[in-house]
Formats: C-alpha cells, sequence, structure tokens
C-alpha cells in the first residue's frame, strides 16, 4: 500500500508539472568516504551516496493548488556502512495542498508533518484549519501514523503495528489581539490501548494526550512560549511499582526578556514522564517505548552584546533523570560577526557536573561522566568561495572510565571549502580528522553538490 502511495504521487508531478506555473526543484547529493580501522575488527572503507531531492509545484490548475515531495535515497559504493542494507531510501512526505482564498483555510492530503499544539507526528492521512470569526482558529488531522518500525526489537514489531492502527488530533486556539496566541489540543494514537486487546500487551504503544500551548509576544522586549501536555490514557499496571505514573507527560517553557539594547536573558524549564510521552512516537528519536523514567531540566543564558558584532554568551543546564541522577552543564561563548568582511567566528568552554553512572557488568560498580569541553570555529565568505574550520576537544575527569578504553581525551576537527559554480549550483567539500577512544585516527570526507531549480509557464 505504502509503495502504491508513492507511485500515485509521483506520477500526479509528472503530470501536474507539465501545466503548473511554477515548479521549485530542489536536490542535494551527498558522497562520504572513510577508512575504519578499529582493533579485534577487519579493515573496512564506506563509500556511501546520498541524495535528497525535494519538488514544489504551486498553481496547478488553480491558485490554491500545489504539491509538495521531498525523499531521499542511499546507496554504499563500496562497503556495507548501515545495517539495513547497501541501498535504501525514504519519502519524508508528499502530500497535495489546497490553500481557500478566505478564512486563511488550506486542507492537505498525502504524507506530511504536523505541529499543532501538542501534536508534533508524521501522518499519512488528511489535515485541514481555518480561522474562525472573533480571533478563534481550527485544525484537525487524521489517518494512520508513519511507523518507523526498523528502529524497534523485531519480536516487538507486530504488536506495535497492530496498536497503531489510526491517529486523529485537533487544536482550537484563540489569538490574543498584539499579544500572541493559546490553544487546547488532544491528540489519540491508535485506537485500541494494550490493557484491552484480546492478549494484553505489557508495552502500551498508544496514546491519549489533551494539552494546553501559549504564545506571548505583546513586544520586542518579552516572549514566553510553551505548552503543557496531560496524559489521559488507561494505561496498565507497572511491573514492580506500587505508584501509578504521573498524568504529566510534558511541562516545556521558554522565556525570553531583552533587558537593554545589548543584553538578553533567557530561561527554559522542561519536565517529562517517558512513560507517557514517549508511548507511540513515530520519531526515532523519541523511540523509547519501554522507558518508565522520568526527566526534568532548567537552565538559562545571558546574552552580552546581542545587537553588536561582538557577543559573550553564558549559559548554565541543570538535569535531573531519575535512573541517572544530576548533571550540571555551565560554561560560555565568545562570537564575532563581521558583517562587513562576511567573517564569523567564535570559541567557549563548557564543563559538565555528573553523578556517577553504574557499570553493568564490569569490576568496577560506577563510572563517571564528568568532562570538559573546548570549541573553535571561523567561517569567511570571499565571493564565489567559502570556508570554515571547526574544532573539538573533550577531556573526561574520571581517566579509568572503561568505556573510554585507556583514552580520558578525544578530539575532531572538520574543515570545509565551498564553491557558488552558478545561482542554482553549488559544490563544497568537507574533511575531518579525529581521534576518540573507538575509532583511532579517524578520516572522513564529504562531497556535497546543492541544486535548485525554478521554471514558471502557463498551462499547457
Amino acid at each position: 500500500m505504502k509503495r502504491c502511495v508513492h507511485v500515485a504521487l509521483l506520477a500526479t508531478l509528472v503530470s501536474a508539472s507539465g501545466w503548473a506555473q511554477e515548479v521549485n526543484v530542489y536536490s542535494t547529493t551527498m558522497a562520504q568516504v572513510w577508512k575504519q580501522e578499529t582493533p579485534g575488527f577487519d579493515k573496512a572503507t564506506y563509500t556511501p551516496a546520498t541524495q535528497f531531492l525535494g519538488i514544489d509545484a504551486t498553481k496547478l490548475g488553480s491558485d490554491g493548488l500545489s504539491l509538495h515531495l521531498y525523499g531521499w535515497g542511499m546507496a554504499d559504493l563500496a562497503d556495507q556502512s548501515s545495517p539495513m542494507g547497501k541501498s535504501g531510501g525514504y519519502l519524508t512526505y508528499g502530500y497535495l495542498q489546497y490553500q481557500f482564498p478566505q478564512a486563511n483555510a488550506e486542507i492537505k492530503a498525502g504524507r506530511f508533518l504536523i505541529n499543532q499544539g501538542g501534536a508534533m507526528e508524521h501522518v499519512d492521512g488528511v489535515s485541514a484549519r481555518a480561522d474562525l470569526r472573533g480571533g478563534f482558529t481550527i485544525s484537525a488531522f487524521g489517518g494512520r501514523p508513519v511507523r518507523f518500525t526498523s528502529v524497534l526489537d523485531p519480536d516487538a514489531k507486530n504488536d506495535y503495528e497492530f496498536q497503531r492502527d489510526f491517529i486523529f488530533g485537533t487544536r482550537l486556539g484563540y489569538r490574543i489581539p498584539k499579544a500572541g496566541e493559546i490553544g487546547i489540543s488532544y491528540l489519540q494514537d491508535g485506537s485500541t490501548a494494550a490493557k484491552d486487546l484480546p492478549i494484553p500487551s505489557p508495552i502500551d504503544y498508544s496514546r491519549k494526550q489533551v494539552g494546553f500551548d501559549i504564545k506571548l509576544a505583546p513586544n520586542a522586549v518579552f516572549d514566553f512560549s510553551g505548552r503543557t501536555l496531560l496524559d489521559v490514557a488507561s494505561h496498565p499496571d507497572t511491573p514492580g511499582t506500587t505508584s501509578s505514573p504521573s498524568k504529566i507527560a510534558e511541562h516545556d517553557y521558554n522565556l525570553t526578556v531583552k533587558v537593554a539594547n545589548s543584553v538578553s536573558v533567557t530561561g527554559a524549564f522542561t519536565e517529562r514522564n517517558f512513560f507517557a510521552y514517549f508511548a507511540g512516537s513515530n520519531f526515532k528519536s523519541l523511540f523509547r517505548q519501554d522507558e518508565k523514567d522520568k526527566f526534568r531540566a532548567f537552565g538559562g543564558s545571558v546574552i552580552l552584546g546581542s545587537a553588536a558584532s561582538v557577543e559573550v554568551i553564558a549559559d548554565f543546564r541543570h538535569t535531573h533523570r531519575e535512573s541517572y541522577g544530576d548533571a550540571n552543564r555551565f560554561g560560555a561563548d565568545v562570537r564575532w560577526n563581521l558583517s562587513s568582511q562576511k567573517l564569523m567566528s567564535g570559541f567557549g568552554y563548557h564543563k559538565v557536573t555528573a553523578d556517577d553512572a553504574p557499570a553493568i557488568g564490569t569490576l568496577a560498580p560506577l563510572y563517571g561522566l564528568s568532562h570538559g569541553e573546548a570549541r573553535a570555529w571561523v567561517m569567511v565568505q570571499k565571493g564565489l568561495l567559502s570556508a570554515s574550520l571547526d574544532g573539538i576537544f573533550y577531556n573526561f575527569d574520571d581517566k579509568k572510565n572503561t568505556n573510554l578504553n585507556g583514552q580520558s581525551s578525544i578530539y575532531q576537527v572538520v574543515g570545509s571549502l565551498g564553491y557558488q559554480a552558478t545561482t542554482n549550483l553549488k559544490v563544497s567539500a568537507d574533511i575531518s580528522y579525529g581521534d576518540d577512544s573507538l575509532f583511532k585516527k579517524q578520516v572522513m570526507g564529504l562531497l556535497r553538490v546543492e541544486y535548485r531549480f525554478t521554471s514558471k509557464g502557463g498551462r499547457k
């Protein structure tokens, strides 16, 4: 079914682009090369080539109708670099969109990304939104969640796909004149909870969440935004625990205050209950359906010289994880931005202090994660040429950490050179050199070709 959808979208593009008023094509081709010589393993040479391709076709017979496609494909030219195979690809999004001439209304159909209120989802389905009278807005989407089953344990794949058979979300918002917007939303992922299945599952991939979001920016001095997600699903009992999981899936709030023309202060607070927040997310970075942990973080920064060519940024962040303890990260960066010479550079140092982590299966019961981080970079553009150099260095406090393989300091340096051949074509190359506890003296290269094409014409 998924392959049929992809073919249908591509066929639509072929037929539509002939009479589209405007077609934009943006392409990025990347070819990498590196050799791996890890002690105890065979030597290998990796040369993966990846093609990213995006197409936007607008005014398809109507000013409001457009088609949008974006995807990628990869192939190994030498040894296999990915456990998924020597080639692969994916359609990230591909949808038709119609924008109505009134009420700022639109409708989408196909594969798309949703970011509304408490929902940040990847969906195969339909979405719609519109402005209502009195400052209200309404939006909704429904369909099947895009499921990246490849990152799950194979034994859980069938259960995961069976539970996540349906996704639906809606949001009602109110725009406060000259101040901002507030909204309330609902998200349901999956029609049947794990405990209600014919054979109850120990892991619940379904979600039911109610969200509240807010954005206040009454002037250029004050900016406040955030959201709260409530878990309203009925979960099965968690083995080995006597307390019920928190109904707060997430708090995430950010504040920026411009104290003076050259001074800004920011603050942030985040709290997540992984059991509810991660439940059935279809983004790879959030795949921890078996997590029962809780996370809390707060921090802030002070920016001096935000309106000048020199900036000094001091920042601090504290994190707490129930299973790992506390950690603090603090430090500062100094940045130069000489726009007249098209030169940017800077350096910074940060220190991380963290509780010792438990080591499993080793003679040492604990190991330290505290370390120092130093970084420096420079970027310059002269005519059609651009160049950059970036270096980072880590030094760990626990010299006996077995995960470091006897090497407590690691570093990497990356250099890049680019050439804007034409208005639509840019070619660049990166080369990096690094030395860490796993890959000794590793050299990597990357060739990137970026191409953008715009075609305008009348109906054919």
